[in-house]
């Protein structure tokens, strides 16, 4: 037996087939996707994140975010023009490590600051490496037969 409402809501639905509404909707004669698969109960928020191309490190916990971040930094800093860029960039990090560091929250993971000038120097080098080097031609030695002796602080 049906209610006034079921009924109305029925009525309304063969109306709208009639008039061909729910002709050529998009994914019609089609099988329906993942109905093979095992039942899941976060489908809904894989789906989402597909479909609305969210990457999958928002779900981590602070702690591992930033760990993450961390590790990602010199593909980060390689693509910054400047050193005040660099510098600016791993004091943000910093500032968010520091505040997490102060109230921490989610699993107990070791996070600690970025050394700034440490982050500085590998910027250096990275962008030295992918430049094209130039470097000065070696000065003639006196006897070419014997090889150049180079001393280092180690060696004294």
């Amino acid at each position: 037996m049906t209610t006034g409402w079921e009924a109305a809501v029925e009525a309304q639905i063969r109306s709208a087939q009639e008039r061909g509404e729910f002709d050529n909707l998009p994914g019609a004669g089609k099988p329906i996707p993942g109905r093979d698969m095992p039942y899941d109960e976060g489908w809904w928020i894989r789906s989402f994140m597909e479909r609305e191309q969210i990457p999958s490190d928002l779900l981590l916990p602070t702690p591992l975010q930033l760990r993450r971040r961390i590790e990602q930094l010199p593909a980060e800093l390689r693509d910054l023009p400047t050193e005040e860029a660099v510098r600016s960039y791993v004091a943000a990090l910093n500032t968010e490590v520091v505040a997490w560091l102060r109230t921490p929250t989610g699993p107990r993971v070791v996070v600690r600051p970025v050394n700034v000038e440490e982050a500085v120097r590998r910027w250096r080098a990275d962008r030295d490496r992918g430049a094209p080097a130039v470097t000065a031609p070696d000065p003639p030695r006196a006897d070419p037969a014997r090889p150049r002796r180079r001393w280092r602080w180690w060696r004294r």
